[in-house]
């Protein structure tokens, strides 16, 4: 980064952070996602479900004899989800912002730079 002034290689790296940061969330965001698909998709099973149901513990299945109990742990773990969910976001929101104006603050003293 020679002939680079001090300033402009601060901003290009706090933007090649706020990238990396941007990826991990975005990552984690998709990953919860899945996970709360996998939950609905679940409890949608098991209300059409008139048999035994089992659950896995470790690497045991274990047979559950209080299904309304288990829907409504479910039900609390796609809520928690949709929290962790929103958290995530409005974390990416204010990071693409911030992504958006480092990279135009960038193009700007670069367009400067060669001029």
């Amino acid at each position: 980064m020679n002939g680079i002034s001090p300033q402009l290689q601060n901003q290009i790296t706090q933007f090649q952070q706020v990238q990396q940061q941007l990826q991990a969330v975005s990552s984690q965001k998709a990953q919860m996602d899945s996970q709360k698909r996998e939950l609905e998709r679940t409890l949608e099973e098991l209300n059409k479900s008139t048999g035994a149901v089992y659950k896995s513990a470790g690497s045991l299945m274990i047979k559950v004899d209080d299904v309304e109990a288990l829907k409504m742990d479910i039900q609390e773990s796609i809520e928690l989800m949709d929290v962790r969910i929103g958290s995530l976001s409005r974390q990416e929101s204010g990071l693409k912002e911030r992504f958006q104006t480092l990279q135009e603050s960038i193009n700007e003293a670069m367009g400067r730079g060669q001029q």
